[in-house]
């Protein structure tokens, strides 16, 4: 049985970088809201309490039962998890009397504690909350102080429960790392069994037992999650699966053919289908981008659907849906940053069951597993493309010209990446994790070519380093690269008279412009 921690959300944004700090030391977790804790599941072995943007003493903070695991697992609250539960005990929680947001570091801790072996004097953390714990519950003891904080940290002396009032996860708390393999491997157990071989082969097997002998339909869009998907699937049921791939017109230049090539070796039954016309006519003198995107997701969903309507006796719709795809489509506190056009809106008289083999992983996971199955690097090293392609590079309206004038520039660009090779023998796209550009179709640039004054419409480059796309920083790419791109798409794209480099992170930014 595959060992488990479970880290409750109360809607703190760096919930899933906890999780990914715990896949890291090759432990499995699962991120739930913080009111469904899994009851009789024994494959549990910790539970880890989030951060929170309310205050416990919000009318709408997010609540829990803490019964449910306190004394039952080992448990470690983190900042609002860790004033939650002295809240909820009987501690006192008040409001700062300043923000303890930022650097600090721990003047005392008790060295012996399992939750600090390891530690280095002074060892740095990183703050952020407004309220202060001012009172521990009883049968409790604080184990680390800040100059500011006295309860920086306190653990409980009569259950397996730590606690801290600083972010082990994040990358400012130096010894975050070690914090969190000593509770999760030290404490609760771990035998540190995850990895992507494990996950192959559980995965593969749970696949065989949930889908047996029955048809399976895939839409791939050539990315790495659903190529990835797609391939665990073959590995599990074979012929019985079969993959659809849209055109909508709006993929960067020669990608259809490029995708459908990249299949070839793999033994996949793939169906490609030229529906471009449709979107382009459906999208005519639409400008908004939410619109954009519930378009082309409706449109992808009846494109699909009149294909899969074909395979008469398939039961089973699998997507390449991953963990940051869920998490931006509907957050805990109910915003939606941006929708996705994943076909879980098929018709009703469909009657497919959903199979999302990859939902728990990050895209670099993802990436591992495919390694494992030794896909080829040609799918593997394929930066994310956002489902609805060039029509969320495009600001504006969309129309076949601008997809070409956006075709070419990107193409110029990301060709250039390919073929620059750093100091280290790496290409440059190898080191990116998302790049392209952006057409800047409501906005015309004055320019001279030659003796002649130009109107034309500027285009955005757009690069960013990242493990997950959680997070993401401007990729700092070489001046002359720049100059050189720049240079080509100036005089080599027609309807193109100005280069600009987006030096923006997320957040606040996000990676795509719409």
């Amino acid at each position: 049985m595959q060992q488990k921690i479970i880290i409750l959300d109360f809607g703190s944004q760096t919930t899933q970088l906890i999780g990914r700090r715990v896949r890291e030391l090759d432990t499995f977790c699962e991120i739930i809201p913080y009111n469904k804790f899994p009851k009789n599941d024994p494959s549990v072995i910790g539970v880890i309490l989030s951060g929170s943007p309310y205050s416990v003493h919000d009318e709408e903070a997010f609540k829990c039962n803490l019964n449910d695991f306190i004394g039952r697992y080992p448990v470690l609250g983190i900042c609002y998890g860790a004033q939650y539960i002295a809240n909820t005990l009987g501690g006192k929680v008040e409001k700062a009397n300043s923000r303890e947001y930022g650097r600090a570091h721990l003047q005392s801790f008790e060295a012996e504690n399992a939750l600090f072996n390891g530690f280095a004097p002074d060892s740095q953390v990183w703050m952020s909350h407004g309220d202060t714990i001012t009172a521990l519950p009883k049968d409790s003891h604080v184990i680390a102080s800040t100059s500011d904080v006295q309860f920086a940290a306190y653990a409980s002396d009569v259950n397996p429960l730590w606690a801290v009032q600083f972010h082990p996860e994040v990358f400012h708390t130096t010894q975050g790392t070690l914090l969190l393999k000593n509770f999760v491997v030290n404490i609760c157990g771990s035998k540190q069994e995850w990895s992507p071989a494990s996950f192959v082969e559980s995965t593969v097997e749970e696949l065989k037992q949930q889908l047996g002998n029955d048809k399976v339909i895939l839409g791939l869009s050539g990315g790495v999650d659903s190529s990835v998907c797609a391939t665990l699937l073959n590995k599990a049921i074979g012929k019985n699966l079969t993959c659809i791939f849209v055109d909508h017109g709006m993929l960067r230049k020669n990608e259809f053919e490029r995708v459908m090539d990249a299949y070839q070796g793999l033994g996949l039954n793939v169906i490609g289908v030229n529906a471009s016309q449709k979107f382009f006519d459906d999208l005519k003198g639409v400008t908004d981008p939410e619109q954009k995107r519930k378009i082309i997701g409706r449109d992808f969903v009846e494109v699909f659907y009149a294909e899969a309507k074909k395979i008469t006796d398939a039961k089973w719709l699998a997507q390449g849906t991953i963990y940051p795809d869920r998490i931006e489509s509907l957050s805990i506190t109910g915003m939606t940053i941006k929708s996705h056009h994943n076909v879980g809106g098929l018709p009703k008289d469909m009657k497919l069951q959903l199979c999302e083999p990859l939902k728990w992983l990050f895209k670099d996971e993802v990436r591992r597993v495919g390694r494992q199955m030794q896909m080829p690097d040609k799918l593997i090293k394929r930066q994310p493309f956002p489902g609805p392609g060039l029509a969320v590079r495009i600001l504006g309206d969309i129309t076949p010209e601008k997809v070409n004038i956006l075709q070419a520039a990107d193409d110029i660009y990301i060709e250039a990446m390919h073929n620059w090779i750093c100091e280290d023998g790496e290409a440059l796209y190898d080191k990116v994790w998302q790049a392209g550009a952006i057409l800047l179709s409501t906005i015309r640039s004055v320019g001279v070519m030659g003796d002649e004054r130009t109107y034309e419409h500027p285009v955005a480059l757009r690069a960013v380093t990242s493990t997950d796309a959680m997070t993401a920083d401007w990729a700092h790419l070489p001046y002359e690269f720049l100059a050189k791109v720049s240079n080509e798409i100036i005089n080599k794209v027609k309807g193109v008279n100005r280069v600009c480099y987006d030096i923006s992170s997320k957040p606040p930014s996000t990676i795509e412009w719409e």
